[in-house]
């Protein structure tokens, strides 16, 4: 039995005869008569009293009650199987900050290994340049901060992030012992995330409750940050908690308020297609996130 065979039965039960059924299909008479005869052959039963009207026998009327809900039930399987053969390849398109890229490798080993025809873009962002490229359907999702006022954003929070201080263990502040203040800090140059950079918009809000003004530096790159306060003399470095820092830089104890920032995954309402394929990624992407926090 195939679909050929039970849509040319369904047709001749809408046509009412053989003849109006091969037209209606763009058959050949003799086509629809051998379909029907396969039919009733690999079915066990004879479908219809031979004549020149169409009449069901007591089996064929069985059989056509239940015609349509085969073909529609047939037709689901295909496009089903079609839309799972389809998620096999093609790309994904994931927004990341800079914090988690540490954790991807061993995410991406894990998946292409059961998709490996899938390819996956990961493009690193602060989370205002992640969510232009949510809107503009360059990203299927993106790993980041939660905004204000995020429609046309769905966000579920994972984790909480926190600034960190970091400096040189050479530099005069590198006291494990003390517990300092914002208003200490601010006696030396300061290198911060960007302007749009959540971690920094979050850094302002607790400057403005202090007199003190830093002079800043500022990087998109988080990871990089590092690096600048062991070449730069004398600087503080402004992370989050979970990026790592090398053997010779220490993170500071410092005495600040409402640090915590709370990071995600953001899609977009209006353009939320997560397949199965998505879906699995971002389940390794959990499960990795719930590792390291």
């Amino acid at each position: 039995m195939d679909l050929k065979e039970l849509i040319t039965f369904q047709t001749i039960l809408r046509q009412g005869t053989f003849s109006k059924a091969a037209e209606s299909l763009h058959y050949a008479q003799s086509t629809i008569t051998n379909q029907i005869k396969r039919l009733e052959k690999e079915l066990g039963i004879d479908l219809f009293y031979r004549g020149w009207e169409v009449e069901l026998t007591p089996a064929g009327k069985i059989f056509a009650e239940e015609v349509d809900d085969l073909i529609n039930h047939w037709k689901f399987v295909v496009e089903q199987a079609k839309a799972i053969q389809k998620e096999e390849v093609g790309t994904i398109n994931i927004g990341i900050i800079d914090s988690i890229t540490n954790i991807l490798p061993s995410i991406l080993a894990r998946f292409s290994k059961e998709k490996s025809n899938i390819v996956c873009n990961f493009i690193v962002g602060n989370t205002n340049s992640l969510a232009a490229a949510l809107e503009k359907n360059e990203v299927d999702f993106a790993i980041c901060a939660e905004i204000a006022g995020q429609f046309p954003y769905t966000f579920e929070s994972l984790y909480e992030e926190k600034l960190a201080f970091i400096v040189a263990k050479s530099h005069p502040l590198a006291d494990h012992s003390r517990i300092y203040s914002l208003d200490e800090l601010c006696d030396y140059p300061i290198v911060t995330g960007g302007k749009n950079c959540i971690y920094q918009l979050k850094l302002e809000k607790e400057l403005l409750t202090i007199s003190k003004k830093p002079f800043c530096y500022t990087i998109s790159q988080l990871s990089a940050i590092p690096k600048f306060i062991t070449s730069i003399d004398r600087t503080i470095g402004v992370i989050v908690s979970s990026i790592p820092i090398p053997d010779n830089c220490m993170k500071l104890d410092v005495e600040i308020n409402n640090t915590d920032i709370k990071i995600g995954i953001m899609r977009n309402m209006r353009n939320d297609n997560i397949t199965s394929s998505k879906q699995l990624l971002l389940n390794y992407i959990k499960e990795g996130l719930s590792r390291v926090n």
